[in-house]
């Protein structure tokens, strides 16, 4: 059936069209279950864990800590994370497309509101690789500290964080490492997060396992030191560290068999993080006080304080291996994005180039060199917080899809359905939604003037280069004549 009002910029990407485009796409289809259930716990367990948490219990300047009650913020931003897991569940696989909520958006609300979404996705990913890498930094220079080698803090911290930084180098390094391990193809980066996913999760129970026994009770009172809103704060905070599926299911249209693995993958993922989640933190916050917690290196600070400085350091090490793993899956998430953009001739096809072994290079390197400039000159929360506004906006576009789709077209062929429609999702946009107004006005000030430079890109040039549009020089017949 032909779109309706092809000019319109809220017309929808065919569904059929999708399905071809994932049946005889140039994207080397080499992931499975276990493999993409690994870039899943890849992208979700490691910076909330290792970094977040410590920040989000010690506080910081502008934040009062949350104390032992770090733990219900992760449980609290857990919980709104899944029910926008089980709609990226459903719409996975159902549109198994490289892309994920930019594609959802596209083919459930309109062009417009999916160029918004793959706009945003775009700046919140490179920031999340960007925020991930200050958070291994931290770990990085506890290494060195534990071996004798004291890095100068010219080359370690930012000039906002006061501590007479310039440039944070280990993190740039972290960047275009990551960078380098992604551009050898994905078949390579899959097994090397299978790899080092096992041995971040070795690690955490390890952590778990050891640190346990030297939970002092004491440093459990007061739980809640400073009352619910810095709870509410945090949660909004740590909601980054909860997601992940969500980059994970750009690799949709890469994998052996993206209908019947990605719903499983996705939820397989979540719980996992959820599980390390709630042991960690309990742990943390016993075996030391919140308020002598490294907010840049908990774990490492808490076995320090314990006696077990070796124990510090070989988390150092681990940590920085395990939180590449984080990086690694966005990464691999706005290259898709980006990708799929340029594909849809929304963005310049130039960027939709893939090598021999189907890498799309260009947007490899430029994501990866941005994230390492982001990286380099902005501290950790502020960069935090500007990617949960927009992975949040993400979250509600979704929920809001996956209800229309089901009710415009209840034909279309589900290999899993979201249980207690619409309540599930309704419950995903109203949680999304509380945590956004608990983020400091300076983010959506942030957040806003990208939106703004999206919509003007978007009515320069990706308007009138879609592949829907009829007077475009990518217009696609048979994509504007199907639905």
């Amino acid at each position: 059936m032909k779109v309706r009002n092809p000019k319109s910029v809220l017309r929808r990407m065919p569904l059929d069209l999708v399905e071809e485009e994932t049946k005889h796409g140039v994207l080397n289809k080499s992931l499975g279950l276990w493999q993409l259930t690994a870039i899943g716990v890849g992208g979700i367990v490691g910076v909330g864990i290792f970094s977040l948490a410590g920040l989000v219990a010690h506080g910081d300047a502008n934040n009062p800590g949350a104390g032992p009650a770090v733990l219900i913020s992760f449980l609290i931003a857990g919980l709104a994370s899944a029910a926008a897991a089980l709609s990226y569940a459903e719409f996975a696989g159902m549109i198994p497309r490289s892309g994920s909520a930019y594609t959802y958006g596209f083919v459930a609300l309109g062009e417009i509101i999916g160029w918004f979404i793959g706009w945003d996705l775009l700046l919140e990913y490179i920031a999340i690789v960007a925020v991930v890498a200050i958070g291994i930094s931290g770990y990085a220079e506890a290494f060195f500290a534990g071996v004798g080698i004291e890095l100068p803090a010219t080359l370690t911290s930012t000039p906002d964080e006061g501590e007479g930084g310039i440039i944070n180098l280990p993190a740039i390094l972290f960047c275009l490492l990551v960078t380098f391990i992604l551009s050898r193809g994905t078949k390579t980066f899959g097994r090397f997060e299978l790899i080092a996913v096992s041995i971040k999760v070795l690690l955490i129970l390890f952590i778990i396992g050891l640190g346990v026994f030297y939970i002092d009770t004491a440093n459990f009172n007061p739980f809640m030191p400073s009352g619910f809103g810095p709870v509410l704060a945090g949660a909004a905070t740590v909601f980054f560290a909860v997601f992940g599926y969500d980059a994970m299911s750009t690799a949709a249209e890469e994998a052996t068999d993206g209908r019947k693995h990605m719903p499983k993958a996705i939820l397989l993922s979540l719980v996992i993080a959820m599980v390390l989640y709630v042991g960690a933190t309990l742990v943390l916050t016993g075996m030391q006080n919140y308020q002598d917690i490294d907010p840049t290196a908990g774990f490492a600070s808490a076995f320090n304080s314990v006696g077990l400085p070796v124990i510090a350091t070989i988390i150092s090490v681990f940590a920085v291996i395990s939180i590449l793993t984080v990086m690694l899956t966005f990464l691999l998430g706005v290259t898709r994005v980006w990708f799929s953009m340029s594909r849809d001739g929304l963005l310049p096809g130039w960027f939709a180039h893939t090598d021999h072994s189907g890498t799309p290079q260009r947007v490899t390197w430029i994501a990866g060199i941005a994230s390492a400039l982001l990286a380099g000159v902005f501290p950790i929360r502020a960069v935090a917080d500007l990617t949960n506004i927009g992975i949040l906006s993400a979250f509600v576009v979704v929920c809001i899809s996956v209800i229309l789709f089901r009710y415009t077209r209840p034909d279309a062929p589900r290999t899993f359905r979201l249980p207690w429609m619409p309540f599930v999702p309704i419950f995903g946009v109203l949680s999304s939604l509380f945590l956004i107004l608990q983020l400091h006005w300076e983010t959506w000030v942030r957040f806003g003037v990208w939106l703004v430079i999206g919509l003007i890109i978007y009515f320069a040039y990706g308007r009138r280069h879609s592949v829907l549009n009829p007077d475009s020089p990518n217009y696609r017949h048979d994509l504007a004549t199907r639905d």
